[in-house]
């Protein structure tokens, strides 16, 4: 039996990195349904609520759909359905892009403005209690470097900073 080099052998994760990846697992699986509960009153869940902050802060409140996926991180496929719902509810209107036919505008309307002004208050204390309280500045700092290194580790072409869904804004 021949031995494979170290080398050549994977990379196990040392103790340190175990208990970091851990723990990374663990808010990834956790911080999105512990959010959605609190969006859950209102009628919405963590998804629902990106896409209408998305909207909120965009220009004329209006984005193309495939910008907004980009935004909601989602597949379009996946915002398609959101947006029917969130348009069946009142709070999003679609049209086709008068500059350009081929795509398809999603607007928010007066009715999910107000909504994401009710909800928007709750989402960002949630957020705070969840994720800022527990740290020091410094670990927040910390935290927006290692993200920022992670997301560029996945995606490359990922513009970092204020892109997705960002509460309080």
């Amino acid at each position: 039996m021949t031995k494979i080099p170290a080398e050549e052998g994977p990379r196990w994760l040392d103790e340190q990195e175990r208990r970091a990846w851990l723990s990374l697992v663990g808010i990834m699986l956790r911080l999105e349904s512990a959010l959605d509960a609190q969006l859950r009153s209102a009628g919405l869940n963590y998804f629902d609520y990106g896409v209408l902050a998305a909207l909120s802060e965009s220009p004329e409140r209006t984005l193309r759909m495939s910008v907004l996926a980009s935004y909601a991180e989602g597949s379009l496929s996946r915002l398609s359905q959101v947006v029917a719902r969130l348009e069946r509810k009142g709070y999003v209107h679609r049209s086709s892009d008068p500059t350009d036919g081929r795509y398809t505008l999603a607007a928010l309307t007066e009715e999910g403005y107000e909504t994401v002004l009710a909800v928007a208050p709750g989402h960002v204390q949630e957020v705070r209690r969840l994720v800022f309280d527990p740290l020091t500045k410094a670990q927040v700092r910390h935290l927006t470097d290692i993200g920022q290194r992670i997301l560029h580790a996945i995606d490359p072409d990922h513009p970092g900073g204020d892109h997705g869904f960002i509460p309080g804004r």
